[in-house]
This record gives C-alpha cells, structure tokens and sequence, in this order.
C-alpha cells in the first residue's frame, strides 16, 4: 500500500457522541486532504443516513459494515470476545488485512487497546503497548508523553520499553536523529523515586538512548526533553489535569469578561493575543494520542471530542502514515537493541 495515498479506517461508531460527530469530520478532513481516503466503518444505513444529511455523497467514501458497538461501558472481555463484528474490531481488522495503513477510534480506551493488541499483537521485544501524545511546551514544540494510560502497574523494563517506543516516534515524526528522553519522577536526584523508577534509570542510562535522567513535571511544558516517561497511572493523572486545567483557564477569562467591563475593554484590545493564547493551549489541538508498540498504526481520540477535536486525530492518522512512523519505530527499536531490521510490519497474526 503506498504512503503517498494513505487509507485510514474511522470507527465512526464509537465514542460520546458517535456518528454526529465522527462522520462530518471525516468530510471536512477528506476535503482538506484529498490524497487521503476515509473508510467509513460501522452500520452503513446509518453512516449513509449521516453522509445525506449532511449533503455529501457516499460515493466519496468506501463504508466498511459492521453489525456490532463497543460501547463506552463494555469491558474488555465483552468487546474482545462477544462483539467480534464490532467497528473496532473491524477497523483494526482492516489495518491488519492491508486494507487501511491507521486506525481511529474514540471508543472505550481499554477495548480499543485489547482489540488492537489482540488482532496487530506486539512489535518484537514489546511487551505492552503504550499511550503516546504531543503536549505543548513553552519552547514552541511540544513534548511526547507516555504511557498515558494504557498500563497502570509497570516494571523497570516496561517504562525502558516506553522510553524506546517514545524515541521511536519522536524521531519518524519529528525527523530527530537523538530525541532526548526524561524520566519522569519526584525530584531529580539520583536518589528520588521508588525502586521501579530507580531501576527504570539504570537500564535508560545503558540502553543507547540519550537520557538526560529524571524530570519532573513541569520539565514537561518547558520543553527541557523530546519524550517524558511514565507509568500509565501517573501518565493519566497528569493528562486529565491538563485537560480539567485547560477548561479551568478557559470558564475563568469568559467570567472576568463578562462580569469586569474593564477587562472586557481591555479583551478586545488584546484579541489577537488571547486568541493565539486559546489556540496554544486549546486541548482539542491535540487530540489523537498513538498506541505504540503494535504492528500497525492506531490512533485513539478522546471520547469527548468534537468534530475539529476528531479531525486532529484523524490528522494524526495521516502524519503518522506519511511519515513511516511504523518502519521507523521498527528500525529505531532495532537499532537500539543492537538487532538486524526485523520484518515485522509484514508479519500476519492470527485472528479470534
């Protein structure tokens, strides 16, 4: 399958809001990106009713059926084993057949990565795949995150792997030979942390990584590294945070405006400023974190998002695809480990 006309399969089945929101912003990407193609999978009559409301022909998209939703209260084990025709199932299928290069859902966070897991499995020498995500810094760029979620009780060689996995994409998609890589902890001394994130060091000092050691949390919007490492379960509380902080921000200036005619004046004057501020820190930017460490690319957007938080995700899909994130996560994990290219991508794994 060429890179240069990417195909990327679009649960629009899943999430808070599904089909309202999942179907337009697969338009409005399509039409921003004409080398790409969407496949539309869930319930085609209802995707087709979707696509003529809102003018645009089905002929425009390929529409993948699929009979069955995860919803955003099933387990794991409902999703991975009873809905086997779930538009989960069936994107991530497709990635698997050759038929999309990426996948997105905003569907239910553990049944996306069980159902990706189980139908891609595992790059060689991963055992777990991570949640990954760009969060802004003050140096302009931003800083790659991870594990955000995904696995919440990690072993020293776990959070090595998330450290890999991090270089990894930060190199494809950034284009950088040596991204730097942290360690995220409770202090910067050698001394601080638990015996995991003691051990974590050790092995990121020897593993051919360049490790600039421990960071702390605010080192993450400084920008002071590429990729910042941590378990799922601190990864996640740091995520949601921002997330509460960003909306927090955000009710407070509508506040002072509304209620201070002072302010308001002083709003309007400073309009350019504050809109290029709301866009910086806008969280809908970033949405579409990469599950990393699975033999195909997958993309998972927030449940709550709309349709411009969706399209970024689907943006993401797109970039990730063009700029061989998948290859060159191979390659790098290859070179770090001092291995021979493995053939991973190409590899088939069975299905349930």
């Amino acid at each position: 399958m060429s890179h240069s006309h990417p195909i990327i399969a679009i649960d629009c089945m899943g999430g808070d809001h599904g089909l309202p929101v999942t179907v337009p912003a697969a338009m409005a990407f399509a039409q921003l990106h004409p080398d790409t193609r969407c496949l539309l999978v869930g319930d085609e009559a209802l995707i087709r009713q979707v696509l003529q409301q809102n003018a645009a022909s089905a002929g425009q998209f390929e529409i993948l059926h699929a009979s069955e939703v995860v919803t955003m209260h099933d387990s794991v084990e409902v999703a991975l084993r009873r809905k086997k025709d779930s538009s989960m199932r069936v994107a991530a299928q497709a990635v698997k057949d050759g038929r999309a290069d990426a996948a997105v859902s905003a569907g239910n966070t553990g049944a996306w990565m069980a159902i990706s897991r189980y139908v891609l499995k595992t790059l060689d020498g991963i055992d777990r795949p991570a949640i990954a995500t760009a969060l802004p810094n003050q140096q302009g760029g931003s800083t790659t995150v991870l594990d955000l979620g995904a696995n919440v009780d990690c072993t020293a060689e776990h959070l090595l792997q998330f450290g890999l996995m991090g270089a990894a994409l930060v190199s494809a998609v950034d284009r950088r030979a040596q991204p730097s890589v942290g360690l995220l902890n409770i202090g910067e001394e050698l001394i601080k942390g638990n015996e995991v994130v003691k051990q974590a060091a050790d092995l990121l000092r020897g593993s051919g990584l360049n490790f600039y050691g421990n960071v702390e949390g605010d080192d993450i919007f400084k920008g002071t590294v590429d990729v910042v490492v941590c378990d799922g379960f601190v990864g996640n509380v740091v995520l949601k945070s921002i997330e509460g902080l960003a909306r927090m921000i955000g009710a407070m200036m509508r506040e002072e405006f509304r209620r201070n005619p002072f302010t308001m004046a002083a709003g309007l004057v400073a309009t350019p400023v504050l809109q290029r501020f709301r866009a910086r820190v806008d969280n809908r930017r970033y949405n579409g974190a990469a599950l990393l460490g699975l033999r195909g690319i997958v993309i998972k957007s927030h449940g709550s998002a709309d349709a411009y938080a969706y399209g970024q995700a689907l943006q993401r899909a797109r970039e990730a695809v063009l700029n061989g994130l998948l290859e060159g996560t191979i390659q790098r994990l290859d070179a770090l480990r001092g291995r021979t290219p493995s053939s991973a991508a190409g590899e088939s794994a069975p299905t349930a």
